[in-house]
């Protein structure tokens, strides 16, 4: 198979098509497919976004490249969760990079993939170097028939437009509500459980340690309520991220997961961490004292953030 033997596996099926990272399908890409299904459905097209199994700068500028929100797939699932009909994959390489604009809107837009409409941003690039414009698209698409449609905007309170860079910087900073509500969700981490140091079980928190890779974009290290999802049900959870400053010797960004009023064995099994309120930024304790207290601090302040949530939300 050629580098871009891809495009010969597209289906051409009449579809109204969005093309983009989607990194987190955050409210504003959900609003995205709000809008795309409102254009598809009174032509009963088929709701088609493209997206791609990387962030294209881990290509072209793999140096500035942001770790993603979310595994690609949970990508995939959330898009189809959002109301896509199907989710386009397109393997992002050095020979994707290189595709000239037209032949990618032709050979991949309008033959591949079917298209009868296309909503993009008015920012929207593609093609090599980014040479392809909303207005190339549109040169294109009018001898085909095929209609460009513009995304509506999604602001947030201020005026400032959702988006994964802005949820990336409120999850660096332990705002961990602000970026669910952008989300739409809770922020998820996911790994299996693996064997620590055992320092948490001495000290009466025995604690979940997560192996990596994690999957989830790990915010700042400090002290989360959470809900954890394990096979033997859902538990609240405190939830510690960093190094561990009160003892030597632990590796940077570990994450582990105390669960409440539970004692389970859950070596070598998968856990999922929905983060739902920050608790305290990490502190380096005096003595083992110091940090019990504040471990039980921390988990009545979990039991309380979690207690408040909606029943149907917890």
């Amino acid at each position: 198979m050629s580098p871009l033997g891809w495009i010969e596996e597209l289906e051409a099926v009449p579809s109204a098509v969005t093309i983009g990272k989607f990194d987190g399908v955050h409210i504003g890409h959900r609003r995205i497919l709000e809008q795309l299904r409102a254009i598809a459905e009174p032509d009963g097209l088929a709701v088609t976004v493209v997206t791609f199994d990387r962030n294209p700068l881990e290509v072209v500028r793999p140096d500035i490249a942001p770790l993603p929100l979310v595994s690609l797939d949970d990508k995939v699932a959330l898009l189809h969760e959002a109301g896509a009909d199907r989710v386009v994959v397109i393997p992002f390489t050095k020979e994707a990079a290189s595709q000239d604009a037209t032949e990618f809107a032709e050979r991949v837009l309008f033959d591949g993939l079917g298209a009868r409409v296309l909503l993009v941003g008015d920012d929207f690039r593609f093609g090599f170097k980014g040479a392809g414009t909303p207005a190339l698209l549109r040169e294109l698409a009018g001898p085909r028939g095929v209609r460009v449609e513009s995304i509506d905007d999604i602001c947030f309170t201020d005026g400032r437009r959702v988006s994964s860079t802005w949820i990336r910087e409120a999850l660096e900073l332990g705002r961990i509500r602000e970026a669910n509500e952008m989300l739409g969700r809770r922020h998820l981490l996911r790994g299996d459980v693996v064997r620590g140091f055992q320092r948490g079980k001495a000290l009466g928190y025995p604690t979940a340690n997560l192996g990596t890779p994690v999957e989830g974009f790990i915010p700042a290290d400090g002290v989360y309520a959470a809900i954890a999802h394990v096979d033997a049900g859902t538990f609240p959870a405190a939830v510690s991220i960093g190094d561990n400053p009160t003892f030597d010797g632990v590796q940077a960004k570990t994450v582990e997961a105390y669960l409440l009023d539970v004692d389970l064995d859950l070596y070598d099994r998968p856990i999922e961490l929905e983060l739902v309120d920050f608790v305290r930024p990490m502190h380096r304790f005096e003595g083992l004292e110091q940090l019990i207290e504040q471990m039980g601090r921390d988990v009545a302040f979990t039991r309380e953030a979690i207690a408040a949530l909606p029943v149907d939300d917890a």
